[in-house]
């Protein structure tokens, strides 16, 4: 269309043909319209401003002005946006509803710039500019759609593609596969490239991550996670041009607690779940969102699964417990749910046999049973895994019963229960970076949490703040003194006669954190005692700031301690003619006498089977709704994913049909109603997703005249890969433990 013909369409828009009828001529009036508002610059170009629809932030973002004067406005796409100074331009673009396409850049790693796919155009900037590694400037200008941002993008995607393998049918990332959507996206519908393709040497990073290196496009995501997150210098990139390849400088496995985070952290399919792999595709599961019991933190996951069958665990984002990562316990403990599963109720007989019975004849034995006995000889003991409900139904069976000694493994036999803030984790999780120091007491956090590990891995790397440890020699992924193995040297902290004290007194936000296995030594109180004199010496504990912690192990303990779960005597084992074990499998029964009666409700065939009379078997948490409290405080709700496996039942529903069959019914029959009970006893659980803390301080604790022993701390968990009845089950986590144990 030529420029004239361009200009006359324009005039005749603005004017009107006006024909003489006297003299047949036609004349071309044209309208000039005068707009006082336009000699004004202003007016002027608030007239020329389109109305733009409000646009929301890309993935529900949100921004935080820390000084509002440092707000600047940029232009993407002509749309104004104010974000603080320092955010990069791609962070801009988000903020304004402009998602950029991305392979390195990852919000919670450095800044590498080297994959290019975030070209954007910048308004006077020569050429098209890395969107991740370019700061926002005050009025920059920003185009994100134009031909040369599309074209740079499309040039980007033909270089990547170059040596990439058509593997796509067979690889286990088809379907959530980055390089697939952007490529479709952004991509050229055609490549010029006509050589062969390189190919790489696969690595062999351990029995979890699977590795099809000749599928890798160099982002470095999993090297910078590696170092930055997970603490282990274990990956790096090799070689130059096109020999370059990421692998280990020499011939090892990935040995990080984290290591499975690579898989999502991924692009494309050069790291995948090795467990997993040709498993199934993605489309295919059903995903439901739930909460991690291997642990005390309470990991947010998202269960996998397809018919009865739980195929994967994945995380699930939640800022305040584990950000968007999980332990490889978490990820691939799995596989145990489908193995040593108890499927029926069954009866010891005579000659030591278990026999398959209905749920009536085994309820009717416990019940006849548990009538035969005296009350104080009758014992309750809750498991690692059990949810608060089907405590509060144990609890309400055996005080109904005339017992009152019920208490929870890893808890200790006489747990000081009295104040909340004794026994949880004061700071919370993410407030464990605002600090400035840490003493660990008794506790190894890369074993016993991994995911609190990682947010002081984080604390350190940042504000290179000092760590102490006091306890066995213990391998920690960052720097830190060892201060001695005994809670002699707590005493010398507390009198200032270590070197560490001043550390302590210098820090604005100290952090002490005790670990949970100090509720197994007979010198506890005392130990106790001494954290808390060091806390009141070096103002560890003020209005605005608590860093006194207890590190919990268990999912269970936080929920037992605030429903009151604390037996009557520490010897009651001992004495006890009738045991009712649910779920407890590491509960030490060898002073048991020979003569009691032991009731086993669980889900596997563990240790606790072996020394049962009777056997009833109990939903996993993947096939079960329950409230679950994490170290912090924080109350959560597992939902079932998949069916129940045989005849088995949820555990407050046993307890609720043999407190039916033994003539002590429990006065509730559905959830709604059984959590209208813990209302009563501790109503912080209800308040699900929301941390509760503690209302008085430990400074309330009684004085104690105990003084330390000189025995060394001792490690509280022997093997990470296996900790509890679903974990010891697993096949992966038996690789694990003997090629990754240390």
């Amino acid at each position: 269309m030529g420029l004239g013909l361009l200009a006359t369409r324009a005039i005749q828009r603005s004017s009107r043909i006006f024909r003489n009828p006297n003299g047949g001529s036609t004349y071309l009036l044209r309208t000039i319209v005068s707009t006082p508002e336009l000699n004004n610059a202003d007016a002027a170009t608030a007239a020329v401003q389109p109305d733009l629809p409000n646009r929301n932030p890309v993935g529900g973002a949100r921004i935080h002005f820390p000084n509002p004067d440092d707000a600047i406005e940029v232009f993407v796409d002509g749309y104004p946006v104010k974000i603080p100074k320092g955010m990069t331009v791609l962070q801009a673009c988000e903020v304004a509803g402009v998602d950029i396409p991305r392979f390195c850049y990852h919000n919670r790693l450095s800044i590498a710039g080297n994959c290019r796919m975030c070209l954007v155009e910048v308004e006077k900037s020569p050429k098209p500019v890395a969107s991740c590694a370019m700061p926002a400037l005050p009025g920059m200008k920003i185009k994100t759609d134009t031909p040369i941002a599309k074209k740079a993008r499309e040039g980007v995607m033909e270089f990547l593609l170059m040596n990439h393998p058509l593997d796509c049918p067979i690889c286990d990332q088809g379907g959530e596969c980055d390089l697939q959507d952007q490529s479709m996206a952004f991509g050229s519908d055609r490549g010029r490239f006509t050589e062969m393709k390189r190919s790489v040497v696969d690595k062999n990073l351990g029995p979890l991550v699977k590795t099809v290196m000749t599928r890798c496009i160099q982002c470095t995501r999993c090297v910078r996670f590696a170092s930055e997150v997970a603490g282990v210098e274990d990956l790096g990139m090799l070689g130059r041009g096109s020999g370059e390849e990421i692998g280990t400088y020499v011939e090892k496995l990935m040995t990080s607690e984290l290591s499975g985070n690579v898989i999502d952290i991924c692009p494309v399919g050069a790291l995948t779940s090795k467990p997993f792999a040709f498993k199934a595709r993605n489309w295919e599961l059903k995903g439901t969102e739930s909460i991690d019991v291997t642990d005390a933190v309470g990991s947010n996951i998202r269960i996998d699964s397809r018919g009865p069958e739980v195929m994967r665990v994945v995380p699930r984002l939640n800022e305040d417990i584990n950000e968007e990562w999980i332990s490889d316990k978490t990820r691939f403990f799995y596989d145990g749910l489908k193995r040593q599963r108890l499927n029926d109720p069954m009866i010891r007989g005579a000659d030591g046999r278990f026999k398959a019975v209905s749920w009536r004849d085994a309820l009717a034995v416990v019940a006849e049973v548990m009538h035969q006995i005296k009350p104080e000889e009758i014992v309750g003991v809750a498991g690692k895994l059990s949810d608060a409900e089907s405590m509060m139904a144990l609890k309400d069976l055996l005080n109904k019963m005339g017992s009152n000694n019920i208490f929870c493994e890893g808890n200790g036999m006489l747990p000081n229960a009295d104040l909340r803030s004794g026994y949880i984790m004061n700071t919370s999780i993410s407030g464990l970076e605002k600090a400035d120091a840490f003493l660990l007491v008794g506790t190894q956090p890369r074993v016993e949490a991994a995911m609190v590990n990682a947010r002081i891995h984080k604390t350190v790397k940042a504000t290179n703040a000092k760590v102490g440890y006091v306890g066995p020699a213990a391998d920690f992924n960052y720097d830190h003194q060892h201060l001695g193995p005994d809670p002699k040297t707590l005493v010398e902290i507390a009198e200032g006669r270590h070197p560490f004290s001043s550390a302590l007194k210098n820090a604005k936000n100290p952090v002490i954190i005790v670990g949970a296995g100090v509720f197994n030594r007979e010198d506890k109180d005392a130990v106790f005692a001494a954290v808390d004199t060091i806390a009141k010496n070096n103002n560890v504990v003020r209005p605005d700031w608590n860093g006194l912690n207890v590190l919990l192990l268990n999912a269970a303990q936080a929920a037992a301690l605030d429903l009151g779960l604390v037996p009557e005597s520490d010897k009651c084992i001992d004495s006890a003619k009738f045991v009712y074990l649910m779920g407890a499998d590491d509960v030490n029964l060898d002073n048991l006498p020979d003569e009691a009666f032991v009731v086993y409700q669980g889900h596997h065939g563990d240790r606790g089977v072996y020394r049962a009379n009777v056997i009833l078997p109990a939903s996993a948490f993947t096939e079960k709704e329950g409230i679950y409290e994490n170290t912090e405080g924080c109350a959560q709700i597992t939902l079932p994913a998949v069916p129940t496996v045989g005849d088995a039942r949820d555990d407050w529903k046993i307890i609720r049909a043999l407190s039916e069959v033994a003539g002590v019914g429990l006065p509730y029959d559905s959830l709604g109603a059984i959590r209208s009970r813990i209302r009563t006893v501790a109503p912080n659980l209800l308040e699900v997703d929301e941390r509760q803390p503690a209302t008085f301080s430990t400074s309330l604790r009684p004085k104690v005249s105990q003084k330390v022993s000189s025995t060394p701390f001792t490690p509280a968990v022997e093997n990470f890969y296996m900790t509890d009845a679903i974990t010891r089950a697993s096949k992966i986590m038996a690789q694990c433990s003997a090629l990754l144990k240390k």
